[in-house]
């Protein structure tokens, strides 16, 4: 039996964690931990994994720290500060011991300092505004001593800096711009090669990153796949969510002597918003080796997916996948990749939640 704690905020006021038994193919509610208003993104510190981050995705949007305790649940808030904005849709914690939370509504940014003990926040860094007419900041990465910003209002993708020694100061050095009105709203970065899912266009695409900030010229586009699954009844409206990239493994199987999954894949969300599909929402997989090529669509039975997440670690390879939508009452599921990660089968449904928006698995 190999059991998984998985946590998953949403827009609720609460982080739910569950259960999930891989071998039983259960998966079970153990907790709701309370915390601010609209807890939807959720990340773990990079080092250490007892420190949950969540956004409050408000008006006046906040982001708020966590101890994550032996059995999963949460302490209550040990840590906030404001996103200095409003509707952060997006946090993560760098390396540098900083958090960057982007502001969808407002359409600017901050990259905030933690203190020695990273669930205590450093007030004062400096706002971050996009020089776009229309701004939606949707997610930041960090690229080497870069973060990249997609901005779904803006159709391009900031290169942000630091500026100067204080922590928490970054300006924009640079953009790579995206297909007019195709609303960047997600990225992976392999090697120089960055992936974009796209939520207004519904497109995956490849380019090649310029190697400095400030490099003249468009960068072409390698790849542009349409994630729309087939069949899909009249008035739906499809927008793109998420975009995951699972690397080959190097890890071996017990009894095979072998890696399950010896390719690199990559999984993308579709939300239909429009009329509902009997089949929910589908994944659409796509192989990277030797070029990008999509595979096939799962279909999930989910309603608007946002949120999904692999599992992670060395030994199960990236083995399972978790989803959920935002509308609807499906609730959350697990999928195992099969087939060498080129199919997805759904294992395991909890419905006790209707509706999350983003993961983090535990274990």
């Amino acid at each position: 039996m190999v059991n998984f704690t998985i946590l998953a905020g949403g827009y609720s006021t609460f982080i739910a964690t569950y259960l999930f038994n891989s071998d039983a193919g259960t998966l079970s509610l153990v907790s709701q931990s309370t915390t601010g208003q609209n807890p939807s993104w959720i990340d773990l510190h990079p080092t250490n994994k007892s420190i949950l981050y969540a956004t409050n995705e408000n008006t006046e949007g906040a982001l708020q720290s966590f101890f994550v305790k032996q059995d999963g649940s949460l302490t209550p808030a040990l840590g906030q500060t404001s996103s200095g904005g409003n509707g952060p849709a997006f946090a993560v914690p760098l390396s540098t011991g900083e958090v960057a939370v982007m502001n969808f509504g407002s359409g600017n940014g901050l990259i905030i300092p933690t203190e020695e003990d990273p669930l205590q926040f450093t007030e004062g860094a400096p706002l971050i505004s996009f020089p776009a007419a229309v701004s939606h900041p949707h997610m930041a990465l960090q690229v080497g001593s870069e973060v990249f910003v997609p901005d779904l209002g803006a159709d391009t993708i900031w290169r942000l800096a630091q500026d100067g020694a204080a922590p928490g100061t970054y300006t924009v050095q640079g953009q790579i711009d995206q297909p007019p009105g195709s609303g960047p709203r997600h990225i992976v970065v392999r090697g120089d090669q960055l992936y974009t899912v796209h939520e207004l266009s519904s497109t995956l695409t490849q380019q090649t990153i310029p190697a400095s900030p400030s490099s003249p010229g468009p960068a072409p586009l390698v790849a542009n796949f349409s994630v729309v699954p087939p069949g899909l009844p009249a008035g739906a409206s499809m927008a793109a969510g998420e975009i995951l990239l699972a690397e080959a493994s190097t890890s071996t199987s017990a009894g095979s002597g072998s890696s399950n999954f010896t390719q690199p894949f990559i999984y993308v969300s579709n939300r239909n918003v429009g009329t509902p599909d009997p089949r929910g929402d589908a994944i659409a997989i796509f192989a990277v080796e030797p070029q990008l090529r999509l595979v096939k669509h799962v279909f999930t039975g989910l309603d608007q997916i946002r949120g999904m997440e692999l599992s992670g670690g060395s030994e199960n390879e990236n083995a399972f996948l978790v989803a959920a939508g935002v509308a609807g009452d499906a609730g959350v599921v697990v999928l195992r990749r099969t087939q060498g990660g080129a199919d997805l089968e759904v294992v395991a449904t909890n419905r006790d939640v209707p509706t999350r928006s983003s993961f983090v698995w535990l274990d």
